[in-house]
C-alpha cells in the first residue's frame, strides 16, 4: 500500500483528525508540515486552492477538505470501519461532522483556542478577553447541545467509534488546552468522561501536541 502523506500545520485540530483516523486503522504515514506563512505560496496553493489544512497525498492521488479525507481514508484502507453501515447513524455522523465545522470551530473552538492558544504562539498577540467573553455564552450553547446528544451513550452516534467521535475528539481536544474548558465542561460530567476516554485512545496518544511536533522535526 502507498504510504499516505497528510500536509498540515503540526497541531491543528483538522490535521490531528486525519492523523488520527490513520493510527485508528494502522497504516503507515508521514506528516508534512506546513507553515502558516507557507499558505499563500504557489506549492501550497497548488495543493489546496483555497490556503488551507490538511491536504492528504497517497500514490499521487491528491486530496482537500477534512470530511473528503476521513471518509476517503476509511474507505481506502483495511481494519474497522469508522463510518456506520446503518444510513441512520451515518446520517448522524454526518450531522456531527456539519455541527464541529459550522458551530464548534467556526464559531467557538477556533475562536477561543485562536485568542488563547495560536495567536499568542504564532503572532505574539495578547488574548482578546472582550472577544473570549462575548463568545462563552454560545460556547455554553454549544457544548451543551453536544453533551445532550452524547447523553447515556458511549459513542455520539450510539455503541460504535465512528468519524463523529474522531472529529470531535480534535476539536475538543484543543479547546481543552484553554481555561475555558473547565468553565464549559463542568456541567456535563458525561461529555468530560467521553473526552477522557478519547484521549486514552492510542489514536489520540499517538497525536498529541508533542508528539506531532517530534513528526513535523522529522519530516
Amino acid at each position: 500500500m502507498d504510504r499516505f502523506i497528510i500536509h498540515s500545520i503540526p497541531g491543528s485540530p483538522y490535521g490531528r483528525a486525519a492523523l488520527m483516523a490513520l493510527e485508528e486503522k494502522s497504516v503507515p504515514y508521514r506528516l508534512v508540515p506546513v507553515a502558516p506563512a507557507q499558505f499563500g505560496s504557489k506549492e501550497h496553493l497548488a495543493r489546496h486552492p483555497f490556503a488551507k489544512v490538511p491536504v492528504l497525498e497517497h500514490g499521487g492521488f491528491w486530496l482537500y477538505e477534512t470530511q473528503a479525507i476521513l471518509r476517503y481514508i476509511d474507505r481506502a484502507t483495511p481494519g474497522p470501519a469508522l463510518i456506520p453501515a446503518d444510513i441512520k447513524t451515518q446520517a448522524l455522523m454526518d450531522q456531527l461532522l456539519n455541527v464541529t465545522d459550522a458551530y464548534l470551530f467556526r464559531e467557538v473552538s477556533g475562536v477561543i483556542c485562536f485568542q488563547r492558544i495560536v495567536g499568542p504562539a504564532l503572532m505574539r498577540l495578547a488574548p482578546d478577553e472582550a472577544v473570549i467573553a462575548a463568545t462563552m455564552p454560545h460556547a455554553e450553547a454549544v457544548i451543551g447541545i453536544l453533551a445532550r446528544t452524547l447523553g447515556a451513550q458511549p459513542y455520539f452516534t450510539g455503541d460504535a467509534f465512528t468519524l463523529a467521535d474522531l472529529s470531535l475528539a480534535a476539536h475538543l481536544g484543543f479547546l481543552a488546552m484553554t481555561p475555558e474548558w473547565a468553565t464549559l465542561a463542568a456541567p456535563h460530567e458525561n461529555l468530560r468522561n467521553w473526552l477522557a476516554r478519547m484521549n486514552a485512545r492510542p489514536s489520540m496518544q499517538a497525536t498529541t501536541w508533542d508528539k506531532v511536533r517530534e513528526m513535523a522535526e522529522a519530516a
